[in-house]
């Protein structure tokens, strides 16, 4: 009996298997040979899913490293189930490619995002590949667990509970302006180490899922800092139907931010509302802070009081050392 000749794959299918299969670890994924994949959360679980979308020019600069450009879409949608408290499971993938992105791009882009994959224990589920005349486009949508019913929402911090931040605020915006125009680390009086510093935060987030497990027990509430923490903290506070006070001198800068506000004192309000932090702002209760810290100390990360929630003040204050409330033109980065 004659045996049918196999089908020739198309183009996408090859693309798939060569960058793309070794990545998907996950035996829901079914090695990417299917339509869908499946996922079944542990007994007494909670799914968190989570979706951003990253566009070049807008997100991140066309000429970017591959690998780079791959490891912050997916550490973006990582920050945020740091936030909620939730464990990385896997995640898809959707890429729109231009048609100048050839093979050597394919093949780095897929080494960052199989290598942050495997550290974060995430791994790729399924996803789609379309060639666009557009700029490179790409959405990742993330999958964690965490037990039934302790998510970290916005909604739940109280009058009476302590605001913290983890990491250092600022570096991101402050990053991008130095990556804008190469004049702007001399004009702040950088250093090497100082302007990489700043450089590589806006390249390559860091977000904290070290943190989630003490964040999912002990904050009140959370939320990952991407579009600036004043404008994140106002989102969770309406959330929450409360108020709070920032003491501006206690927001955590890095020893190249400080520099660069010590030459333009101004920068302060792009450190605050510029965005690309994915650092985490939660809210804890006092009797819970010194448990919280001890954790973040015990995880690496960084985690600092700047202010507390009130009801008996109007919205988001962030106070100078004179107690002045400041003004900012544009409380967030927004896309409309």
């Amino acid at each position: 009996m004659v045996q049918p000749e196999p089908e020739p794959q198309s183009g996408e299918d090859l693309l798939i298997a060569r960058y793309f299969r070794p990545l998907a670890t996950h035996p829901g994924a079914r090695a990417l040979v299917d339509d869908a994949a499946t996922f079944t959360p542990p007994a007494g679980a909670d799914l968190v899913l989570t979706t951003d979308a990253l566009v070049g020019g807008v997100h991140f600069f066309p000429d970017d490293p591959a690998d780079t450009i791959a490891r912050k879409a997916l550490r973006v949608n990582l920050s945020d189930l740091a936030a909620k408290g939730a464990k990385p499971a896997g995640f898809l993938l959707s890429l729109a490619l231009p048609e100048t992105l050839g093979a050597p791009w394919l093949e780095a882009f897929a080494r960052g995002l199989g290598a942050d994959a495997k550290d974060y224990g995430c791994a790729l589920l399924g996803g789609d590949t379309v060639r666009t005349t557009g700029p490179l486009t790409l959405s990742i949508t993330v999958f964690g667990t965490l037990p039934q019913g302790t998510m970290v929402a916005r909604s739940g911090a109280r009058p009476g509970d302590l605001v913290v931040v983890t990491g250092t605020i600022g570096d991101g915006a402050l990053g991008l302006e130095v990556r804008r125009n190469s004049g702007t680390a001399e004009c702040w009086r950088l250093d090497q180490r100082q302007r990489e510093h700043l450089l590589g935060r806006y390249l390559l987030p860091q977000p904290r899922n070290a943190l989630a497990e003490a964040l999912r027990q002990h904050a009140s509430a959370a939320m990952d800092v991407s579009d600036g923490l004043a404008g994140d903290l106002r989102k969770l506070c309406a959330a929450s139907g409360v108020a709070a006070e920032i003491e501006v001198a206690r927001v955590p800068l890095s020893e190249a931010a400080r520099q660069a506000l010590a030459r333009d004192p101004a920068l302060i309000e792009t450190a605050l509302t510029g965005g690309d932090d994915y650092e985490v702002v939660a809210t804890v209760p006092a009797g819970a802070k010194d448990a919280l810290m001890a954790e973040a100390k015990a995880a690496g990360v960084a985690l600092t009081e700047i202010g507390i929630i009130r009801v008996d003040c109007p919205g988001v204050r962030f106070l100078d050392q004179g107690g002045k409330p400041l003004l900012f033109k544009k409380a967030s980065f927004s896309h409309f």
